[in-house]
């Protein structure tokens, strides 16, 4: 699908959407947008044309609502399916001595198939008349509103898969993601026609890392690392940006986009964020940092506004951020892509990449971290500094081990200094995602399941014994939190509220969805390695 072709889609034509959301037809933003075309896109055209003419560009509420009726549907792209690989009793499961925890463990298995989902055939037929873009393989779908594939997700659902042993599943989702980066170049933030301008953290080279951890499927991997390798230098080539600091140049990495437009799936709130501004100019530049926001998956948060105490939508600048986990993904996929050359006996490109691992690493230490406080921080890129607040985000260096090995106590040790410093170890109900009240959803009082596997699994892989025991207490809590949410509502949340045990999160565009894919994964995975007699493998 070309570019032409993805701005012909009526469902997130400018025109369409500015009537339709500034008249608040649909509550949710999201909701036109992935409505599928009743007739063929030209004839559709043509009805709102006339319409419009018609009307004088003023249609009544009336009107407007027949238009949408005789010409959209909302029967789903998508439907249901279970997946052939299924097992209801993993083997995992057998080592969980603690009956309460094998129960709970094993009704979280239980919710993989209702979360399995298909393109419909109709979709690879009719393409033109859907926003879906269609991949080949079933998937795990993240839950609620959210029906589709998402990139950052998607690795926390692929961990939980693997170790359920739905193998193939997990190997379909990869497929579908090569399938994303051979047709548009990247993996976009999620399969629809309106995420096709940006992506979300760059995860696909590590999963398929855990992906062949499991199988050692080398052939498999010799078929994909050219897609592999080509998913990476998007990032390399799209993302770069020079700082400097203590007199030394760096090349790092950061969200940015090229799209100075709303995101058709928030039109509404978008235009209302831009409204403060007057000149179009401004108007495009707000567009392009929420964008930029959108794709560093912390949609939205204190950690990319600036030079205000109003934490409004209208002040971000995610642009100006060169965030530490980006560059820590990054910087770990690296080094996983340098082995998969090396194993396929390609030294050039293994060299290649093991260099870029090796400046990315050095630039992580002397760019990102804090000496005095024993921490790495966000860059700020026009200011030459680090940005000195306490995000999740700043243990990502520590999970994906991008640092001198040598040094991994002292770097656990000193994170645990850190989150007492902070006083951040006193919440029933996670770690919260910063200390920021500001009613953003990655902001305080929110805890996510990612970024709890971020920090508890940092600590344990440091090796320091106190990060150890501090990141088993953070598992135990979190399962605990999980659990008692999930006996008092019979669901899995994408996001809780840090203060109260088992409470979810709120906050944001939208009413928080149950489901939940990556929080199912990080559960199963902490429930494995916290009480499991199994033999564990970091």
């Amino acid at each position: 699908m070309s570019s032409e072709e993805v701005h012909c889609q009526i469902q997130c034509s400018d025109r369409l959407l500015k009537i339709v959301h500034l008249r608040r037809i649909f509550k949710d933003s999201k909701t036109v947008v992935d409505m599928n075309l009743l007739k063929d896109r030209r004839e559709t055209f043509q009805d709102f044309n006339f319409l419009m003419e018609s009307t004088e560009c003023e249609p009544t509420d009336e009107m407007l609502s027949k238009f949408l009726a005789d010409n959209f549907e909302n029967l789903g792209e998508i439907e249901d399916c279970t997946p052939e690989d299924f097992k209801a009793c993993p083997k995992f499961l057998d080592g969980i001595t603690d009956k309460d925890m094998k129960e709970f463990a094993q009704d979280l298995v239980a919710i993989w198939p209702k979360l399995a989902r298909r393109v419909k055939s109709d979709v690879f037929k009719h393409p033109d008349k859907y926003t879906l873009v269609p991949v080949p393989n079933p998937f795990i779908i993240p839950g609620g509103r959210f029906k589709e594939i998402y990139y950052w997700d998607s690795y926390w659902i692929i961990k939980g898969l693997l170790l359920s042993e739905m193998v193939e599943t997990a190997k379909g989702m990869l497929e579908n993601f090569f399938h994303l980066v051979n047709n548009f170049g990247f993996v976009p933030n999620g399969n629809r026609v309106y995420y096709l301008n940006r992506s979300q953290p760059p995860l696909l080279t590590m999963a398929v890392s855990e992906y062949l951890k499991v199988t050692k499927d080398y052939d498999w991997l010799k078929l994909h690392i050219d897609t592999i390798e080509k998913e990476l230098l998007y990032w390399v080539n799209e993302k770069s940006v020079e700082v400097e600091k203590n007199g030394r140049k760096y090349t790092v990495l950061r969200y940015v986009t090229r799209n100075c437009t709303p995101r058709p799936e928030s039109y509404f709130e978008d235009v209302h964020t831009s409204s403060v501004f007057h000149l179009d100019v401004d108007k495009g530049k707000c567009y392009s940092e929420i964008r930029a926001s959108a794709e560093s998956g912390w949609d939205f948060s204190s950690r990319w506004i600036f030079d205000s105490d109003q934490y409004d939508l209208c002040h971000l600048q995610a642009t100006r951020v060169a965030p530490v986990d980006l560059n820590s993904f990054l910087c770990k996929s690296f080094l996983e892509i340098s082995k998969f050359f090396e194993i396929l006996n390609d030294l050039e490109k293994a060299k290649f990449w093991n260099n870029k691992w090796m400046n990315l690493e050095k630039a992580i230490e002397e760019v990102f971290y804090d000496d005095e406080d024993g921490i790495w921080y966000d860059f700020d890129i026009k200011l030459g500094v680090n940005r000195k607040e306490f995000y999740t985000s700043n243990f990502t260096p520590l999970w994906t081990e991008s640092y001198d090995p040598s040094r991994a106590k002292e770097y656990g040790k000193r994170a645990v200094e850190y989150l007492r410093n902070m006083d951040v170890l006193k919440y029933e109900g996670g770690i919260p995602t910063s200390l920021y009240p500001t009613g953003q959803q990655w902001d305080f009082p929110n805890s996510w399941a990612p970024l709890q596997d971020i920090v508890i699994m940092g600590l344990e892989k440091s090796g320091d014994p106190c990060a150890q025991k501090v990141a088993k207490d953070l598992a135990t809590r979190w399962i605990k939190a999980n659990m008692i949410g999930y006996e008092e509502t019979n669901a899995m949340f994408e996001k809780y509220d840090a203060r109260f045990c088992g409470k979810y999160g709120g906050g944001g565009e939208y009413e928080v969805q149950s489901g939940f894919g990556w929080t199912n994964g990080v559960v199963l995975m902490f429930i494995d390695y916290f009480y499991s007699d199994n033999k564990k493998m970091l």
